[in-house]
């Protein structure tokens, strides 16, 4: 159960420390109007999140580990492969992608705690973690795209204000839990350059 404040909610407030977070980091700027071009990274980002949940539930109750360091290894070879292929850093892809794993296995251990502790809220069907494989390289396949396609966003002064706005829209449009908005903010920490 949420609780709230009499005009605030806790997402919200969680939204903004996170939105000022990326605020406060080096090299930002005053807050300008989100750029059309990080609003998909950050979306893309929270979509990726969101198969966090899929992951764990496939795993919960089995032999396979959240840190699975050779399927990490094959998602960052094939993510800067494909960085390469449209011309853009495959290192700065690959840094952007280690935090989205960073992000992913923060949510996943932040459910099994939650299941172990509530088993009553432990999933009781597993998804196919094959098929939800697809959907996260359906994923990281648009978030290279979109990466490249906003190098310049990215290396600019006003990238981390933009992308906190881009945060604060994400969280807007798809209502993401404290857990997810703080591990959005994580999956976002190596956008900017």
């Amino acid at each position: 159960m949420r609780t709230t404040t009499p005009l605030i909610t806790t997402p919200l407030i969680t939204t903004a420390l996170a939105a000022a977070a990326l605020l406060a980091s080096p090299g930002s700027a005053t807050a300008a109007p989100a750029s059309p071009g990080l609003l998909p990274v950050a979306s893309l980002a929270a979509d990726r999140l969101a198969t966090a949940d899929l992951v764990a539930a496939a795993k919960w109750g089995t032999d396979s580990p959240i840190d699975d360091p050779a399927r990490e290894q094959q998602v960052l070879d094939t993510v800067a492969a494909q960085a390469q292929q449209i011309g853009a850093d495959p290192d700065e892809i690959r840094a952007v992608f280690r935090d989205q794993i960073e992000a992913n296995k923060t949510v996943q251990r932040a459910l099994f705690r939650r299941w172990t502790a509530h088993p009553d809220e432990a999933p009781t069907t597993k998804p196919d973690l094959s098929v939800v494989r697809q959907t996260i390289n359906r994923i990281n396949t648009g978030l290279v795209t979109a990466l490249a396609d906003t190098t310049p966003e990215r290396s600019s002064a006003g990238c981390r204000p933009e992308l906190a706005l881009a945060v604060v829209e994400v969280h807007h449009e798809k209502h993401p839990d404290l857990l997810h908005t703080g591990a959005l903010v994580r999956s976002l920490a190596s956008v900017c350059r």
